[in-house]
């Protein structure tokens, strides 16, 4: 399901790479709401406890979009890594949630 991108990172740095330029920060966010039949499935799944698969894929879509997002910014800049990746998710209204994905977007070579 979801995808990485072999130069983005948590941390501040690629092992075996160097920064050559910084580009500040970059960005990706997706707004998403539960559909009523998403809510209805998720609470019959929700009767028997245990991981609620629906909002899980939902989540994890969501994420991943943001993620794609803030590499096409990345992208745009003229960056070919992301470093200090981090995500963020905020409950806007009911049943929205404002998922943001952001990082530093930077050039890198391989180390000498």
């Amino acid at each position: 399901m979801s995808q990485t991108h072999p130069l983005t990172t948590t941390t501040f740095d690629l092992p075996g790479y160097r920064v050559v330029k910084s580009f500040g920060m970059v960005r990706g966010i997706i707004v998403r709401s539960r559909s009523i039949i998403g809510n209805i499935g998720a609470s019959i799944q929700s009767l028997f406890g245990g991981n609620i698969s629906l909002y899980t894929s939902l989540c994890e879509r969501a994420r991943d979009d943001a993620f794609r997002q803030m590499l096409a910014h990345a992208g745009e800049l003229g960056a070919n890594a992301v470093v200090g990746v981090r995500y963020d998710a905020t409950e806007i209204g009911n049943g929205i949630t404002e998922v943001l994905c952001y990082g530093t977007a930077v050039f890198v070579e391989a180390a000498p």
